[in-house]
């Protein structure tokens, strides 16, 4: 390991680097994410809750390849020219989903702006599998933001999904820094998209904090995400991956992750989870439990 890279895990305070236990990912799940050729957001994107969401009944798959045409700073995922989409990806994935005998799956994906409808109709199929296995499994989708295309989120809703999450990931006036091909009106607008095309479907949404952002930009991000008529939001402290990805400017203390979680709830979020190893994917079938027991 690099000096620079020792340096920023020495950094880590004492909330998160106490916290911060990966249980080891079962063999079982690694052989058969290898198996079947597929991808998980939590060993791409290096989570540092790789192996509890497994351990739980849950998983996080990452769809359409593991390469990204987009080039947001903060993430760990490759970045270039994907290849082309596996037709065998969604059989394969209903087939893992099966054999880990998953009850909630969430499906993520890299960015397709390659793709003309950003990868919906490759969403539809991996959704269908899935439900065609047992129409009782939960699936929650949580996708990129299709260039605001109406006719693609239509698409992935309309597959039988649980909850739609699309994350707008960091205040306004940090967009150019940390999502550089992204639009913070366009998040915006899938999310509200959404509750459109369905008003009875959870939607979901989430930010990170730690890049320079200020409470009150967090509070103002939080309104406008919720004036889309989005329900649910997670908001975690954003980790440096890997050395060439943006750094951690300031890491929040708890009582702030709970005065962000008391915020989001008093201006009418139905759900909410905000701590410092909160991610998108974090215990989301707990979440959405909740909702639905009221």
């Amino acid at each position: 390991m690099s000096e620079s890279k020792k340096c920023i895990r020495k950094r880590l305070p004492y909330w998160i680097r106490n916290k911060s236990v990966i249980i080891p990912t079962s063999h079982k799940v690694k052989e058969i994410l290898r198996k079947y050729k597929l991808h998980s957001v939590c060993e791409e994107a290096k989570c540092p809750n790789r192996g509890e969401c497994f351990s739980s009944g849950t998983a996080t798959f990452l769809i359409m390849g593991d390469i990204c045409t987009r080039n947001c700073t903060f993430c760990a995922i490759k970045k270039g020219n994907p290849m082309p989409l596996d037709e065998k990806e969604p059989e394969n994935l209903k087939k893992a989903v099966s054999e880990l005998n998953l009850k909630y799956v969430v499906l993520t994906s890299v960015t397709r702006d390659d793709l003309e409808d950003g990868g919906a109709n490759h969403y539809e199929k991996c959704i269908k599998a899935i439900k065609s296995l047992d129409r009782e499994i939960f699936v929650e989708v949580l996708t990129p933001d299709f260039k605001g295309s109406r006719i693609s989120i239509e698409k992935v809703i309309n597959s039988g999904i649980d909850v739609f999450n699309h994350n707008v990931e960091t205040v306004p006036s940090l967009y150019k820094k940390v999502r550089p091909l992204a639009n913070y009106t366009t998040s915006l607008k899938v999310l509200e998209m959404a509750k459109e095309i369905d008003t009875e479907l959870p939607v979901k949404s989430g930010i990170m904090v730690g890049l320079g952002e200020t409470m009150e930009e967090i509070k103002e991000t939080l309104k406008d995400i919720k004036s889309t008529g989005c329900d649910l939001l997670t908001v975690g402290q954003y980790l440096q991956p890997r050395f060439l990805n943006l750094p951690v400017t300031r890491y929040l203390k708890p009582e702030e992750f709970d005065e962000i979680k008391e915020f989001a709830l008093s201006i009418g979020f139905k759900g909410v989870f905000s701590g410092p190893l909160v991610r998108s994917s974090y215990f989301a079938h707990k979440m959405y439990k909740n909702i639905k027991n009221g």
